[in-house]
């Protein structure tokens, strides 16, 4: 029998809904793995298509060379003396400056995907943790000769936060600890990785995915990255953010 928010979830994945039915939405994900794996999916595919399209987009120098040719027709004779050293400073500005900023956020935005694919699929999974407990005590250890790193978690009992439990997880080809956490009726992912240059650009402070509605919190600290990622509110992926960077610093 096909669920009817299958019709849906297109809208869903292009952040098409609104505020009463985006909440509907997530509210069920959280309950119908078939959606949500099917909703991962759209997304993947959706990302792939983004992908392929930046990757046969014309080059910066040939939209450069084209503009010239439209241009060239239309400037006085006197100008088309300064045209050549026009184009060069144009090109310099256009091909050094622009292109690096695209790249960073490029990157950026690619690997907040990947963070939030697995997100996703983690809670449509029916097994999403591999330790399961809610005491530090037993989570943390599990992961000692699974990964290149140790790490620390905060103690949980006096805060509104209760640690399900934690999975090993892959990054960039890089191995980390996936915790998942849970507040009211939303569920928080916390990725741990060793900190490396390909992390940098996501080292920047809080940001909000609208499209995805997850709220993100990221940083560096003690060799390792942290990236908490979920569909509570802004101040409770903060607060469990200022939880784990007390237990680093302890």
């Amino acid at each position: 029998m096909t669920c009817d928010w299958v019709p849906k979830l297109d809208l869903y994945v292009d952040g098409e809904l609104f505020d009463g039915e985006l909440t509907e939405m997530e509210a069920h994900l959280r309950a119908c793995p078939t959606c949500a794996a099917d909703a991962l999916s759209r997304l993947q595919l959706k990302r792939m298509t983004q992908a392929a399209g930046r990757r046969f987009s014309p080059r910066p120098e040939f939209r450069l060379k084209i503009a010239q040719s439209i241009n060239a027709a239309k400037r006085p004779p006197w100008a088309r003396r300064w045209a050549p050293a026009l184009a060069a400073a144009a090109a310099l500005v256009l091909v050094l400056v622009p292109s690096a900023v695209w790249l960073q956020h490029l990157r950026s935005g690619q690997a907040l995907g990947e963070l939030a694919d697995l997100h996703v699929s983690t809670l449509a999974s029916a097994n999403p943790v591999d330790v399961v407990s809610s005491d530090r005590h037993t989570v943390k250890p599990w992961f000692q000769g699974k990964l290149p790193f140790t790490f620390n978690l905060p103690e949980m009992q006096t805060s509104p936060f209760k640690l399900i439990g934690g999975r090993l997880t892959y990054f960039q080809q890089s191995p980390g600890a996936q915790l998942l956490f849970e507040v009211g009726k939303h569920q928080i992912s916390v990725f741990i990785f060793q900190n490396r240059a390909e992390l940098s650009g996501l080292n920047s402070g809080s940001s909000l995915s609208r499209k995805l509605a997850f709220n993100t919190e990221t940083w560096a600290e003690g060799g390792l990255w942290y990236f908490v990622l979920g569909d509570a509110s802004p101040s409770d992926v903060h607060d469990l953010s200022e939880l784990l960077r007390s237990a680093d610093r302890s």
